[in-house]
């Protein structure tokens, strides 16, 4: 073992930390990400299970099954929810992947942009369906 070893090995592990990274929001991110999956599961299993029982249904026994009150809801909960895990998913591989700041930060934007575009798509779309008389 040579010195440099010695000399490192007594290091502050505070002192070998600095520099790694933020470590205030990690175990937040980490949490969210697991009940949005954990959320998606139950909404999902609902939705199939809704789209399944609409498989050979018209337009309008279709139209009507979205617009009944719970439905609509938890149609609008799939979709952001979807959107959110999606956004925190993405995040972890650019975080992971992208080395360059202004590339990381131009991609983070521009997926927050469309995640939130799309889910305002999405909700609206649910709302024209679920208040059109």
């Amino acid at each position: 073992m040579s010195a440099k070893d010695v000399v490192k090995d007594r290091r502050n592990p505070l002192k070998t930390a600095r520099g790694l990274g933020s470590s205030q929001s990690g175990v937040g991110h980490w949490w969210t990400q697991r009940v949005t999956a954990a959320a998606l599961v139950l909404l999902g299993i609902w939705f199939v299970v809704t789209v399944l029982c609409l498989l050979h249904a018209d337009y309008a026994t279709a139209r009507a099954t979205v617009a009944k009150p719970w439905n609509a809801l938890l149609l609008i909960a799939f979709v952001l929810t979807m959107f959110w895990h999606a956004v925190l998913g993405l995040q972890v591989v650019i975080e992971d992947y992208v080395h360059t700041r202004w590339k990381e930060v131009v991609l983070m934007v521009a997926i927050k942009f469309l995640a939130v575009l799309g889910a305002l798509a999405g909700v609206l779309a649910v709302l024209r369906i679920a208040l059109t008389p």
